[in-house]
């Protein structure tokens, strides 16, 4: 037997062909480690994950439940940004530290949100279809009635990485930034370009808003009808973030009766949605099945930061990412500084 031994569910997966955890056992070479899948229900991923020395989390919720049963854990690892699958807080009073990749897909969900900003803006589903149904003189009609970009504003909800690299390529065009974030000093946002505002403001002033919040239990439902009742009537509404954060009824509601023109949404409250969610049949919404961060690199750059995560933790550093970092305070696990390569004192 292994000497680290780690649990994950069997069959959840977010690869695209192939399997296995090559990728992962990368940085794991040399420290008797092994990946073990077990059964995705509770009882029988809970009887084989209990003597456990670390999980690697995707596709079972890893509940309260299932963490008070590890006795051995170190820590609980997911190769995804969103940690919503796990309940955090079990961890936290478990010591166990939580892990994600916080930064490997920014620069793909940055691209998404812009080009969901840009097809509804100039709304491109609509002009292919026109031209599809040989309506080619309605084309130029229909845009005429739309303003220019520059000099549009863009208000962000949440300010985190994604939401700043949408901002780094949303200057070019001329758009006014702003941006809400409660948990952000002002001039962390201002550094960016990006006026600091409040939600009502970036609702009520924003020609296009940008949800960028997380999943947290506290952010559910963080927009509802109050707020969307707040922005113009020509106002787009893109979502890049998580679908929870939305009341998805009030959003609806606001697209069919008018108080907004057009949503670019890639993700929703229910995933995949039923076939009866009105969503799918707006003619001003674009959809996308959750895909802003999918890219060729994908696989790859989630599955070797994981396999990284996992293997500081099991010799005894700290990890680069932690969702609780309080609990790494009440272990022994050792701070590390990562090391330059081939760079002298004049580089």
């Amino acid at each position: 037997m292994a000497k680290y031994r780690i649990v994950t569910p069997a069959g959840a997966s977010f690869t695209v062909a192939g399997g296995g955890y090559d990728l992962e056992m990368e940085a794991l070479q040399g420290m008797d480690a092994e990946i073990v899948e077990a059964p995705m229900d509770t009882a029988g991923f809970i009887a084989a994950a209990k003597d456990a020395d670390a999980i690697y989390a995707k596709g079972i919720p890893i509940t309260a439940e299932i963490i008070e049963s590890l006795k051995n854990c170190k820590s609980i690892t997911l190769g995804s940004v969103g940690v919503d699958s796990v309940d955090v807080k079990a961890a936290t009073r478990a010591g166990i530290p939580v892990t994600n990749v916080p930064d490997t897909f920014i620069e793909e969900v940055a691209d998404h949100a812009m080009t969901l900003l840009l097809s509804t803006f100039r709304r491109v589903i609509e002009q292919d279809k026109m031209v599809r149904e040989h309506r080619w003189k309605e084309g130029r009609p229909a845009l005429l009635k739309i303003p220019r970009l520059m000099g549009q504003t863009l208000g962000f909800v949440s300010f985190g990485r994604v939401a700043r690299a949408v901002a780094k390529r949303a200057a070019p065009f001329g758009l006014r930034l702003i941006a809400y974030d409660p948990f952000l000093d002002e001039t962390q946002i201002s550094e960016h370009g990006v006026i600091p505002v409040s939600l009502n403001d970036v609702m009520s002033q924003s020609d296009f808003v940008s949800m960028h919040a997380p999943a947290r239990p506290e952010c559910t439902h963080l927009l509802k009808e109050e707020h969307f009742r707040k922005m113009k009537k020509s106002a787009i509404f893109i979502n890049t973030g998580r679908g929870p954060t939305v009341d998805e009824a009030a959003l609806t509601k606001a697209l069919s009766e008018g108080w907004i023109a057009y949503a670019g949404l890639d993700v929703l409250e229910v995933e995949p949605p039923s076939h009866n969610n009105p969503l799918l049949g707006m003619d001003n919404v674009i959809l996308s099945a959750h895909t802003a961060s999918a890219s060729a690199r994908f696989d790859e750059a989630r599955k070797r930061r994981v396999g990284s995560e996992l293997a500081l933790i099991l010799s005894g550093k700290w990890p680069m990412s932690c969702v609780n970092p309080a609990v790494l305070q009440n272990t022994k696990l050792q701070r590390w500084q990562p090391v330059s390569i081939g760079r002298g004192p004049n580089s």
